[in-house]
């Protein structure tokens, strides 16, 4: 482990070099992915130091014991067992750090929110994750920006698409993908009872423009115009870019920004992003046959939350957690579901050996 945590510091202050290279200042790609790599080093050599002033410290106090009397070696003593402590302390964290990472966690977050099972009330709920996840990307100083959006007729989304952008955010959001089932009685229920509804959700992270090579003679790309609830919201030419890859079938359309060269470049983006998603999902069951908490492995076959209204209730199915604070998830406070999961993957990543 010591060899590879030296090895780790070497490249960190490599990057940190390249980064401030005249020739190098002025590419934002190279940058970009520079930048993503120190970010991902950060924590392990920061720790690693920190090892490094313990051990220091560590060793000047035994060298100090072999002369000191009295009060002196007492004073030296807990000094060389608060050293040890924060020594066998470092090295857990380290562990935790060392295990596999996802090189998607620092991107973009490409999110898919999409109607199932339940009609109307589906409908609905797709619109109150959005507002969720809103909320969240808020608190935790997130750009979120809306890449396009099937409206039904009374006030929620048969799909809509989103990017958000930040530090960690695919390491946390890509928790969420799968089923969500949501149990409450709707508003035009007139017996009170309780209807059962899904809504699935696809995480993908936001790709380089190097990750992924697409033929022009692979793409259909068609133009409409854009449709909305009315008035303002719907685009008099036709800006709106429906674009299909003739090999996979993957259709991917963007209305939602302001011109055709716009709604052309992000529904090239989310495109990427579900061409990569495929290359990654081959390349995992390649490596592993069974994943068993499947966090984040964008499986929206598989139901993996289910929201209670009657009993204010969230349980999230693949760690069997549960909280009562449904108003307060819906409000964006994700933190507590998120650290569970994210603690139940690091768990499983360091028995098993797969990544997390």
């Amino acid at each position: 482990m010591r060899e590879k945590l030296e090895e780790i510091e070497i490249r960190y202050n490599e990057i940190e070099r390249e980064m401030v290279k005249p020739e190098n200042l002025s590419n934002r790609e190279l940058q970009s992915k520079l930048g993503r790599e120190l970010k991902s080093l950060e924590s392990v050599v920061f720790k690693f130091r920190e090892l490094k002033r313990f051990e220091d410290d560590h060793s000047v106090a035994l060298e100090l014991l072999t002369e000191a009397q009295g009060e002196d070696r007492k004073v030296l003593d807990d000094e060389i067992k608060l050293c040890d402590e924060g020594i066998e302390r470092i090295m857990e964290d380290i562990k935790i750090l060392l295990t596999p990472r996802d090189p998607r966690d620092d991107r973009p977050v490409i999110m898919e929110i999409r109607a199932g099972t339940g009609g109307e009330e589906a409908s609905l709920f797709v619109m109150n994750l959005f507002n969720m996840y809103s909320r969240y990307a808020e608190r935790k100083n997130w750009k979120l920006e809306l890449i396009n959006i099937h409206e039904s007729e009374t006030g929620g989304a048969k799909e809509i698409v989103f990017s958000i952008e930040g530090t960690g955010a695919y390491s946390l959001l890509r928790f969420e993908a799968g089923t969500h089932r949501v149990q409450r009685v709707p508003e035009t229920e007139s017996q009170g009872r309780i209807h059962t509804s899904a809504v699935t959700i696809a995480v993908l992270s936001e790709p380089d423009d190097v990750d992924i090579d697409i033929k022009p003679e692979d793409l259909r790309i068609d133009t409409f115009r854009s449709s909305g609830a009315g008035g303002q919201k719907v685009n008099k030419t036709s800006s709106a870019i429906r674009i299909t890859h003739l090999p996979t079938g993957l259709v991917v359309t963007c209305q939602d920004q302001r011109s055709q060269h716009q709604n052309r470049h992000k529904a090239m983006m989310v495109l990427k992003a579900h061409l990569m998603e495929i290359e990654e999902s081959k390349r995992v069951n390649t490596v592993t046959e069974t994943r068993r908490l499947m966090v984040g492995s964008g499986d929206r076959s598989e139901k993996i939350r289910t929201y209670n209204f009657p009993q204010s209730r969230i349980t999230d199915h693949r760690i069997g957690f549960t909280t009562h604070n449904l108003s307060g998830v819906l409000l964006g406070d994700l933190e507590e579901l998120h650290e569970a999961l994210k603690i139940a993957a690091q768990a499983e990543a360091l028995a098993a050996g797969i990544k997390k």
